[in-house]
């Protein structure tokens, strides 16, 4: 009986960390954004490389399209947008479902600016927003033009989520566009 308990003890422990979640590597403000390249409900596909060097970019993740409180945060990103595009920034929301599910969506609620699709979660595993495999938590990160992440919030509140936004790009000292030319 004696010699058979370590091997037991060792089956239950084995068996305890698979059950645990993998839980990764957390990003903070100074480290390096991850690339990606996601379809988006415009009908492009959009790399974060591309903004290197341009403009900062926002990236709002959410857990899942037609539910309250992503709608409610869509809401308030369309309702803002032309203060949102005051600032040289590209921003997106972005989720784990289907890209015609986020086209959808988008459509539904009139939204002015790209929805980005990461059905194979890889990018949101990247970022250490994936829960549970299923969806990505609601956090929004703010990427300056070097690919840097600048701030990270993980307390949004969908219903003023522009404001908040906004307000986070003033902190960030995110220029604004230049006025066009009259």
């Amino acid at each position: 009986m004696l010699s058979l308990l370590p091997r037991l003890l060792a089956v239950a422990l084995s068996a305890v960390c698979t059950a645990l979640p993998v839980i990764g590597i957390a990003l903070e403000a100074g480290d390096p954004a991850p690339d990606f390249e996601l379809p988006a409900t415009d009908g492009q596909t959009y790399r974060l490389s591309d903004f290197e060097g341009e403009s900062s970019v926002v990236l709002a993740w959410f857990p899942q399209a037609f539910t309250s409180g992503c709608t409610l945060e869509c809401k308030s990103l369309a309702e803002h947008g032309d203060r949102l595009r005051e600032y040289n920034i590209r921003y997106f929301m972005i989720s784990v479902d289907p890209i015609d599910e986020n086209r959808r969506f988008a459509r539904a609620l009139e939204a002015d600016f790209p929805l980005l699709s990461d059905e194979s979660k890889a990018v949101a595993e990247a970022y250490g927003v994936l829960y549970e495999n299923r969806f990505a938590l609601r956090h929004t990160f703010y990427i300056d033009p070097a690919g840097i992440i600048s701030a990270i919030d993980s307390n949004v509140n969908p219903q003023t989520s522009a404001q908040d936004m906004l307000d986070m790009l003033e902190r960030l000292q995110v220029p604004k566009r230049a006025a066009a030319a009259e």
